[in-house]
């Protein structure tokens, strides 16, 4: 494990240097973490975790997959109890607050050269104000989770991302079958989550498997 007190993203860092092989980035404060289709991510120093790993690549298992897993395995680590922590389609950490979900967490993957980067960001002390989210931020103290050591979060979400050819299940998955959804390029109800990662939707036009980088915005419709 490499511990920096402060970089551009973790993720960065790791593209940066193949030389470094497998290993796992921790950074105390990020001035340019970001998160999915290009979206700024706040990374202040003590108000989360901003971790990367680079790892072998996980054969036969599609990319939407691998990240679902990985946010879970995730999720399992920061909340081994299972009380509160979901996933939300298609890779985001959420909780139920208020009878409203809350993101709590993202993550980022990317395949470069022979290596599996997967970057990962909880809000744990704190979470930014962001006005007009469809899913607001929040952070894991709201949910009254205590998270280990760093050096002990990291060591254990590592070993986890290890074994992504293993289905593991999360607490909780939004959307479920049924729920109404609405994002930035249309609407429709959820018919539930594809082996392959994908999210089935029926719109109006008719049945449609959403992959991740195809929609933005995702939200309840109600």
């Amino acid at each position: 494990m490499i511990h920096l007190a402060g970089v551009d993203s973790t993720q960065a860092f790791l593209r940066r240097h193949p030389e470094l092989g497998f290993c796992a980035v921790l950074a105390d404060r990020q001035t340019e973490g970001r998160g999915r289709q290009g979206n700024r991510w706040e990374s202040a120093a003590g108000a989360g975790l901003w971790l990367s790993v680079a790892l072998p690549p996980v054969p036969g298992v599609p990319p939407g997959l691998v990240m679902q897993r990985a946010m879970t395995a995730a999720a399992q680590v920061l909340d081994p109890e299972q009380r509160a922590l979901g996933l939300k389609w298609p890779n985001d950490l959420v909780a139920w607050r208020d009878g409203r979900l809350m993101k709590v967490g993202g993550i980022l993957g990317e395949q470069v050269g022979g290596r599996l980067i997967l970057g990962l960001g909880v809000n744990l002390t704190s979470a930014p104000q962001i006005p007009g989210r469809a899913i607001p931020p929040g952070c894991l103290r709201e949910l009254g989770i205590e998270v280990p050591s760093m050096p002990t979060l990291v060591l254990h979400i590592s070993r986890f991302w290890i074994e992504l050819k293993q289905d593991i299940q999360p607490l909780f998955r939004w959307p479920s079958e049924g729920d109404p959804l609405r994002w930035e390029e249309g609407q429709g109800t959820c018919l539930g989550w594809e082996p392959d990662g994908r999210l089935k939707v029926a719109t109006a036009a008719g049945i449609q498997r959403l992959s991740a980088g195809e929609i933005s915005g995702l939200g309840s419709e109600a």
